[in-house]
């Protein structure tokens, strides 16, 4: 009986190799992680052309990539322009496809324009490609929304699809275009099921992209914020370990055409999550709030991702403890607030 042949996994060095020298087109470039993405890939010497629309609501911001003007090519663009995605496409090597609306409550409210950004626009990235770029190799930025509430803990990617909002529809809907151009038209994709990310760079001025985004604000101002419920579970992603994910998935020829979680260090309350956001910030206060009654009909309650199938094939798992990483993001925004709100 053969042996089974375990995954080779790439280290850091091998995945620099990788990019560098080739060109990354990345949607939503300007925002939380597709600036984080890009800085990444443009130390390791690819060529980065980015695209975000930079409309206010959507997290896009040019202080993302200070310092790299001329490094970075930069294209402000709306995704939902479908005339101007094969300029964009044509040449690229790699995809990235961040861009999205990522409000859940904005959903609820203009369930239109989640439609046309999340479902429609993605449909026509992935036909540009075919047309000419079909040899791009693609990475698609998902969310564990489409989960829903968990019928257990940690949850698998082979978990019942059950978004409770019309963003988890809609991304769905992104997702499952992607894997079927995989599937019938050769466009090479992976779908990574993103969970909580956290990290220098995300939007703080309100709640659109991210809760933490907001307490952090709060902390730094000498303000109290609220914690809706305090007893779900959550597991969050330090951003520098969401790009490592991206940049094995696109360099993995083995992932195309497959579905990952991530995840992250052990799972914390938000409660809990309040504690040590004010134990390590020296000060501040929070209440414990019931959730007001909008929210609360799309709340998932707890939830927390098992990764392991990434890890298996990848090599890929959290590097960054909770700790580090809320650490790393308050002296970030202490020195960068004012940018950012």
């Amino acid at each position: 009986m053969k042996a089974e042949t375990k995954p080779q996994h790439l280290d850091e060095r091998q995945l620099a190799r990788a990019y560098r020298g080739r060109r990354a087109l990345i949607t939503g470039g300007l925002g939380f992680i597709g600036s984080n993405l890009a800085r990444r890939l443009a130390s390791y010497g690819a060529r980065v052309t980015v695209v975000d629309s930079l409309i206010p609501e959507y997290g896009g911001n040019l202080r993302n990539l200070a310092g790299l003007e001329g490094v970075i090519q930069v294209n402000i663009s709306d995704v939902r322009d479908r005339h101007s995605l094969p300029v964009f496409v044509r040449g690229q090597d790699y995809l990235f496809n961040l861009a999205g609306q990522t409000s859940h409550m904005d959903s609820m409210v203009d369930p239109e324009t989640d439609l046309e950004i999340n479902a429609r626009a993605q449909l026509s990235i992935l036909e540009a490609c075919r047309r000419h770029a079909p040899e791009i190799r693609v990475v698609f930025a998902s969310t564990r929304q489409l989960y829903g509430r968990p019928d257990h803990l940690p949850v698998g990617e082979d978990h019942p699809l059950r978004p409770v909002d019309v963003n988890g529809i809609n991304k769905l809907a992104g997702e499952q275009y992607h894997l079927l151009y995989h599937q019938v038209h050769g466009v090479r994709s992976t779908v990574l099921r993103l969970t909580n990310t956290i990290g220098p760079r995300m939007r703080i001025k309100d709640a659109r992209q991210t809760f933490v985004g907001v307490w952090i604000r709060a902390l730094l101002e000498d303000r109290s914020f609220e914690v809706w419920g305090g007893e779900q579970l959550r597991d969050f992603t330090y951003v520098d370990d969401c790009v490592h994910a991206l940049l094995l998935a696109g360099a993995t020829e083995a992932a195309a055409g497959e579905v990952f979680n991530l995840g992250g260090p052990p799972p914390v309350t938000l409660k809990e999550l309040a504690e040590i956001l004010v134990e390590i910030n020296g000060r501040g206060t929070f209440q414990v709030r019931a959730f007001p009654a909008d929210r609360k009909k799309i709340d998932i309650g707890g939830f927390y991702a098992d990764w392991s199938r990434i890890e298996q094939a990848l090599g890929w798992r959290p590097r960054t403890g909770l700790r580090a990483a809320l650490r790393r993001t308050l002296a970030f925004y202490r020195r960068e607030r004012g940018h950012y709100v």
